[in-house]
């Protein structure tokens, strides 16, 4: 938003009468000058980001963020998504923030689409470069019509962020090793299933990841659906390898059936979804950024940001093998 002008609003006003001369004001001194220096300074310096690029002079001019969920119907999916993006509101004040959804909750992407003028961001709060991310929404964006110039950030996994949401949940849960314990633990990263492999890449990478933090305790990744293994084979397969001690590391980013079926089959803790764990609404943030530091749309850009190239994803095998 812009100041008002206000040259017209009182069009019968006299104009001021000119100021009585008056002695010239004495300079100021160095401590002034300094203040008044480091002042100015630090507001420009509040616009430029660390890679040296220049932001937007207003957080109301920059591009809209358009959150994108996969729906539920769960009632507490929408719950969920609306507390996330709230804490992205909190981070940063003044920015417009909304929601659209694949399908099964409103309001749908291509409505929420419908209501913005100019420029927008799309962040899918999706997990893996799934067929939501490669065709629905580009779809929508292409058949969004030529009042929204728009880019797609790349999805939230895999990243650290998400591990730390991941762990966060699991401390929650109950999660705690000792020396006595650390040999028969284990976890299962529960997941919806995807028949695309690059979705499947990233939640083994995002598998791989969690383990790390967790100290080298094996993290089996296992679906809910379209792939395998299932959730109760990533527990067999522990479990021949004397990890009794398993817990379920809920991957969805809200609560919904397939989460709750996965906590379900837990031997021992099941975390709740990542949902609106503080380090969820930082990496919507960091993506929404990524897309802003590259070089400005001047066209509608249906494609999403690509990842990084992640390291080598384990199998189910080679991830055993290490347990």
């Amino acid at each position: 938003m812009t100041e008002p002008e206000t040259s017209h609003l009182f069009p019968h006003s006299q104009p001021p009468a000119a100021p009585p001369p008056s002695r010239p004001l004495p300079l100021d001194s160095t401590a002034q000058l300094l203040t008044r220096i480091t002042a100015q300074l630090g507001s420009q310096l509040s616009h430029v980001r660390l890679n040296g690029t220049r932001t937007s002079m207003t957080t109301a001019a920059r591009p809209a963020l358009v959150a994108v969920a996969h729906g539920s119907r769960d009632s507490g999916a929408l719950r969920t998504v609306g507390a996330l993006l709230e804490r992205v509101r909190e981070l940063r004040p003044g920015l417009d923030v909304r929601l659209g959804h694949i399908e099964l909750n409103h309001p749908l992407l291509p409505d929420t689409l419908a209501g913005i003028e100019g420029e927008a961001v799309v962040v899918p709060l999706l997990l893996g470069r799934g067929r939501h991310v490669k065709h629905d929404i580009p779809h929508a964006l292409a058949t969004a019509g030529r009042h929204l110039s728009a880019r797609v950030a790349a999805p939230l996994g895999p990243h650290p962020l998400l591990v730390e949401a991941l762990y966060g949940r699991l401390v929650e849960a109950g999660w705690h090793l000792d020396a006595r314990t650390v040999r028969g633990t284990g976890v299962v990263l529960a997941a919806a299933g995807s028949r695309d492999p690059d979705s499947a890449a990233d939640t083994r990478r995002t598998a791989m990841l969690l383990s790390e933090r967790l100290g080298g305790v094996p993290v089996l990744p296992a679906y809910a659906s379209a792939a395998s293994p299932t959730v109760p084979e990533a527990l067999r397969a522990l479990a021949a390898r004397g990890r009794h001690r398993v817990a379920i590391a809920s991957y969805f980013t809200a609560p919904g059936r397939f989460a709750a079926e996965s906590a379900a089959k837990a031997p021992w803790i099941a975390a709740a979804p990542m949902g609106a764990h503080p380090a969820m609404a930082r990496l919507v943030l960091h993506r929404y950024e990524e897309v802003l530091a590259r070089t400005p749309a001047t066209a509608r850009d249906a494609g999403p940001a690509p990842l990084g190239a992640c390291a080598p994803a384990p199998t189910l095998a080679s991830a055993l093998a290490s347990a």
